[in-house]
């Protein structure tokens, strides 16, 4: 589990293919202090394992699944990523629970700057929009955003000043693609509606008195 707010950015130093999938070696700076082999970090909000940690370099395998359902498959040598390390019972939860299972991909569509601000429009596939709500939480490659605007197809956010500087979101341009992760708690709204809907309406328990 995770909280959406990351850490630190880092870097790809090194991509290996390993069929079917790929093994990342990332500089992660401060994110590496304290992880060892088998620790969960969120890459970009993807939720992988640690296989190997070397002073700030950590790697990862990510199976052919994680490489076409996420922007992962698209990094190369120098690509910077977000990262943030699991959280731990105890923490301050800062942005929202974020799982680190990516639910789809979304594009950039428009990017209007208003230094140091700038609002952020993503296009989004449709079976994800009835869990995107204006004031809602949502992760974009990683990162708890609140959503300002959601339509039928897209949603936007404004991004404050650090977010811009802290995070790849800053560098992003028409077209690229990010990562997105709705709130937790709006799937299972919806999968609660979509069974009521079905006619699968629970039912009140029966109790048996012993004394009727």
């Amino acid at each position: 589990m995770f909280t959406g707010l990351v850490e630190a950015m880092g870097r790809l130093a090194e991509l290996r293919n390993e069929p079917p999938g790929k093994r990342f070696a990332i500089d992660a700076g401060i994110v590496a202090e304290g992880v060892k082999v088998g620790d969960s970090v969120a890459i970009n909000g993807c939720c992988l394992t640690v296989v190997a940690a070397n002073g700030t370099m950590l790697e990862f395998e990510a199976g052919e699944e994680t490489l076409s359902r996420t922007n992962l498959g698209k990094l190369s040598a120098d690509s910077g990523v977000n990262l943030e390390r699991s959280l731990a019972i105890g923490d301050r939860l800062g942005g929202h629970y974020v799982t680190g299972h990516i639910d789809g991909q979304g594009i950039l569509r428009d990017r209007r700057d208003d230094p140091p601000w700038a609002t952020l429009t993503f296009e989004v596939p449709k079976r994800l929009t009835s869990q995107i709500a204006s004031k809602g939480s949502i992760a974009v490659d990683g990162v708890s955003l609140t959503i300002v605007d959601a339509d039928a197809d897209s949603f936007s956010v404004a991004l404050i000043p650090h977010t811009l500087d802290m995070t790849t979101l800053g560098k992003l341009t028409k077209g690229d693609q990010v990562n997105l992760e709705t709130d937790v708690l709006a799937k299972y709204v919806q999968r609660s509606l979509e069974m009521l809907g079905d006619g699968d309406h629970p039912t009140a328990p029966t109790h048996t008195d012993p004394n009727s």
